[in-house]
Order: structure tokens, then sequence, then C-alpha cells
């Protein structure tokens, strides 16, 4: 007894999901109500065109054909054509304003989810799969878009189904009674068709959004594959993930095909009982065939309709589906957006201060960083050095607020970090990595990328920082120039051009304060030493932190930061912590004593 009573309670909650989940889809609909009340108005003319062709059968059959009535021969055929005119023009009229509508709300809930997604922070990349994402950008938001086409279709054909029974118990009362008795019982089918539906919707999408992850990454790391010669492997991998979607296709496509003979045999039933029923009337002349016809014509009409609605309820579940995976990402309340301060960094760099700052990532109970006091003043070049895992790349990442520390407290000219605006405090750091990531434009556009858009790309800017970023002189031997479109991530350029078009990125931006993440680390020493007269360029009158994976390059730092397992083990300059800082001198002679040997020994990672 109690578990009749939670299932119904469960699909009664089920049920009130389902009604606010559409609710909230039409209130995007809204603004466009003009555009849905003349749709309606459209629907409405369809289905009484339909319900007025019907009625013509009784007219055709009667007079032209059994009393051969010649202003008939004249008028019916003329209202035929005029309703189908109007039938064709409302049906017309009806599909332009759904789509409108439809296109404007997919419009809009693509830039509400995308402004939800790029401005969540950086940690929920790390987590989140590209791949899914991008599903429900595109994937799951152009679900939604059949919701109000497949809601006015059904407005419709209900319509003419009301039409239509208006029509046949006009005909025959009783013979109408006989016919629709079967209706009610079509209702349950309905009902578990589109539970079925809604669950394989959803699944659907799930799926969908693990295949765009799965090739998002395969294409992605393309080199990587065939460098290990994994085609086959991968190939195996996508089959399955292509498998289960096909099988879930094929079982959401076995529930709606189903679903038509069911409604096909209901509605038989009906027809069967009025033949039986409205034959023996004509037989014993009490119906004439005109009457007759003109009711099975409308009856005909009448469970087509009905069938119909079983179409547009798939569309109907599979948009609650996708609206489901999105406005989970909208309403989820752990997914909280970005909020800086609201000063703007407009005074000179004076100094950033660290003070005792811990951060851990997520739930784990190892911090990342512990205890971090620093202060950095104008004009230093600091550095950074540690063995991988250390914390540099996360205490660097900490100043344009990528992260935000549990405990402690970080200053920029005495005050907090979050009393500044995100996008002032990020504009005034330059950030050079060893991922020279480049958009697939023009060379001209990535190294100008931040400006304002709207002013006009200053080419003079452009070049100057090119120059100053040793970049100027390839690029003014490739074919387009500066207009040269460089492909998805520089892929047409070398490691060192990208290094030294996002240092010319990094100069145009003029920011005071410079990050240097392992910018050289990835580089042969050709590209390297033109990288580093490029940095050298870059860092001048400019305050510099360098994470440094060879230890020569950050020799005549003002100060030396040395770090191991998120902590400061020791500051100072080259100098002094050679002697002084054991982990130091053991990074020092590792790196120095493989420079002097012959073939070369292998030395101790030093990356974050």
């Amino acid at each position: 007894m109690s578990t009749q009573k939670d299932t119904s309670l469960s699909r009664s909650e089920r049920r009130h999901k389902e009604i606010r989940l559409a609710l909230r889809v039409f209130r995007y609909f809204l603004p466009y109500k003009w555009a849905m009340l003349v749709a309606l108005i459209a629907s409405g003319v369809v289905s009484a065109t339909t319900a007025g062709t019907a009625w013509l059968i009784k007219p055709a059959l009667d007079d032209i054909f059994i009393r051969q009535d010649a202003q008939a021969l004249i008028y019916v055929p003329l209202a035929f054509i005029a309703l189908t005119a109007l039938k064709g023009v409302g049906r017309y009229v009806q599909n332009w304003c759904m789509h409108f509508s439809a296109l404007r709300v997919i419009e809009k809930l693509r830039q509400e989810l995308f402004h939800k997604i790029i401005n969540l922070p950086l940690h929920f990349y790390e987590e989140a799969q590209v791949g899914a994402l991008m599903s429900r950008v595109i994937n799951d938001v152009g679900m939604i878009r059949q919701s109000l086409p497949a809601f006015i279709q059904i407005i419709r054909q209900v319509i003419t189904m009301i039409s239509l029974l208006y029509v046949v118990f006009q005909q025959n009362f009783e013979l109408a009674c006989w016919a629709v008795v079967v209706l009610p019982v079509a209702g349950f089918p309905l009902s578990l068709f589109s539970r079925a539906l809604r669950r394989y919707g959803r699944k659907n999408a799930e799926v969908n959004a693990s295949i765009s992850s799965m090739l998002q990454e395969l294409l992605s790391g393309i080199r990587v594959i065939k460098a290990f010669a994994t085609e086959k492997e991968e190939t195996d991998r996508f089959n399955k993930e292509n498998a289960k979607i096909i099988r879930i296709n094929f079982r959401q496509s076995c529930v709606s095909e189903l679903s038509s003979p069911v409604m096909e045999f209901i509605g038989a039933l009906g027809i069967g009982l009025v033949i039986w029923y409205g034959g023996r009337e004509v037989v014993q002349g009490n119906m004439t065939p005109g009457t007759f016809f003109a009711f099975m014509g409308a009856l005909a009409m009448l469970y087509s309709p009905f069938k119909t609605l079983n179409g547009a309820n798939m569309n109907v579940q599979n948009a609650l589906a996708g609206a489901e995976r999105v406005f989970a990402i909208l309403d989820d309340p752990a997914l909280k957006t970005e909020k800086g301060g609201g000063l703007d960094v407009n005074e000179p760099f004076r100094e950033l201060a660290f003070r005792n700052v811990t951060l851990r990532y997520g739930d784990e109970s190892v911090p990342a960083l512990r205890g971090i006091t620093l202060t950095v003043r104008s004009g230093e070049r600091i550095a950074f050095v540690g063995p991988s895992g250390a914390g540099k790349t996360t205490l660097v990442n900490l100043i344009p607020r990528f992260y935000v520390p549990q405990e402690g407290e970080i200053t920029l000219n005495g005050r907090p970090l979050g009393d500044y605006s995100l996008a002032s405090l990020r504009r005034s750091v330059a950030m050079v990595s060893q991922d020279a990531f480049l958009f697939d434009t023009t060379i001209a556009e990535n190294i100008a990328y931040g400006r304002d858009p709207a002013l006009p790309l200053d080419m003079e800017r452009v070049r100057r920082a090119a120059a100053a970023a040793y970049a100027d002189g390839f690029v003014s031997e490739l074919p387009g120039g500066y207009e040269t479109l460089i492909g998805e991530r520089g892929v047409r350029l070398s490691g060192g051009q990208k290094q030294r078009l996002t240092i010319a990125r990094a100069i145009l931006k003029d920011a005071p304060l410079l990050i240097l993440d392992e910018a050289t680390s990835a580089l042969d020493s050709e590209s390297e030493h033109m990288v580093q007269k490029a940095l050298d360029n870059l860092m001048l009158n400019r305050t510099s932190l360098i994470i440094a994976h060879r230890l020569s390059t950050i020799l005549e730092a003002d100060r030396i930061v040395v770090m191991e397992c998120g902590q400061i083990v020791d500051i100072g300059r080259h100098e002094e912590l050679l002697g002084r800082c054991e982990l130091y001198t053991r990074l020092y002679n590792m790196q120095f004593r493989a420079l002097d040997e012959p073939c070369g020994t292998e030395t101790a990672s030093t990356e974050s």
C-alpha cells in the first residue's frame, strides 16, 4: 500500500517538475507573444479549413453525384480550392511565427548559457569536459527549439479535433458517440510513451555530450595518437561510444514507432464500429451515403491529428530533456560566476604583498600553498624555482585571481585584490606561459588581442610590438604578412614563432606587472635564445615574476624565491642562496654539472 503511495507521489512530483520546466521554457517565448498569438490564430485557421474540407464531402456526394445539382458542381469545387489555399496560407504563417520565435529563444538561451560558462572560475574548467560544455551550448539548447513548435502543433491538433468533432456530431450524434468511445483508451499508452521518450531523450543528450568530449579530446591530441600509433585503440574506443548512441537512438525510435501502430489500432477500433453501425443505417435508409462518407472523412481526419500528437509529444519530451540539462548549469548554486570589487586599478604599481596565504584545491586536505608571505616591489625582477609540484604556478595564478585563497590576504598597492574589478586587475597583469596559445585568426588580431573592439586596429603599434618581440622578421616573410591566418592554436607556426607572438601580445598590452611561467622551457636552444632576447625587451621597466625551468635564465634576478611542497624555503640572490639553501644548491649543481658532462645526464624536472 505504501509502495503504491510512494509511486504515485513520485509520479506527482515528476509531473509537477515537468510543468514547472515547461512553464520556465515558455517564459523565454513571452517576449514574442505577438508571434505566438499570430501562430495560434493561424493554427485555428488551419484547423477550421480542415474541418470545412471534411464537411464538403457530404454536398459533393449528395448534391453532385447523387442529385446531380449543376449549381453545386460550381460552388463545391470552388469552396474546396478556397479552403485549401486558406489552409496553406495559415500553415505558412504559423510555421514562420514558430520558427522566428524559436530561433530568437535559442539565441537568448545560448547567450545566457555561454555568459554563465565563460564567467565561471578557472577551477571549473579543470574539472569539466570541454566537449560536454560544447554539447550543452549547441545540442541541448537546440533541442529546446522544438518546444514551442511542438506546443503550437499540439494546440492546432486539439483545435482540429474539436472542429472535426463538431462536424461528426453535427452529421450524426449516435454515430459520433460510437466513434469517439475509444478516444479515452488512447490516453493511457500516450502517457506511457511520454515517459519513455523523455527518459531516452535525457540519455541521448548525455551520450551526445560524452562523445563530443571524446571527439574534442582525440582531435586535440591527434599528434600524440599518431606518435604512439594508437589509431586502432582510439577507433575502438570511439566505436563503443558511437554504438551506445545508436542503441539509445534505436530504442527511442522503437518507442516512437510503436506508438503509431498502437494509436492506429485504437483508431481502427473506432472506425470499425462506425462502419458497422453507419453501414447498417444506410442500408436501412436512415442515412444518406453523402452523410455517411462525410462522417467517415471527418472521422479519418479526426484520428490523424490524434496520431500526430504522439510525434509532437516526442518533440516536447526531447525539448524538456534538453531544458533540464541547460537549466542545470544556469541554476546550479555551486557554479558561481567570478565576482570582483568595484575599484579600477588606475594608479602606478607600487607593491604586491602576500600575507600568510594558504590555498587548497577543492576538497583536498593537503594545501597546494601553505603560509606564503612575500612582498614584491615596483621594478623588481623576482624568480621562482623549485621541483615539480612546489606551487610556483599556483602562486602566480593567485595574482589575477584565477584562484582565491582560503586563508591569508593578497594586497595590491595596499588594497586587497578582492576590492578591484576583475577586468581592471587582469588588464594590469601580462602573462606569458610555456603554452603559447593563439587564436585561429590573423597574426595582427592575435597580437592586438584584448584591445577595445570599438577602436580601429593600430597596425603601427602592432608592428612595434612584433619588432620588440623579434617577430617582425618572420611575419614579414609570410605571404600574407600580418594578415596571415595562422590556423587553430597557431598550427602553421613553429614553437619559437608562436612564443614570440605571445610576447608581442604582452608587449602591446603594456601591463605594469609581468608574469613569465616557464616561457622558454619547451623551446630548442636557437629558439630559446631568440625568445629570451624578446623577453628581455618585455621585462624592461616592468615588475617581473619569473618561473624558471633553466636556472641560467634567472641568475641576475633581484631575488630568487625557492619553493618546495607549497612553501617558501628561502629567498635571496643567487650568490646568497648558493651554499646556504640546500635545495637551490642541489638544483643548481644538477643543471650545471649536466652542462659540463660530455654525454649529459638527466636533470631533475623543476617544472611546476
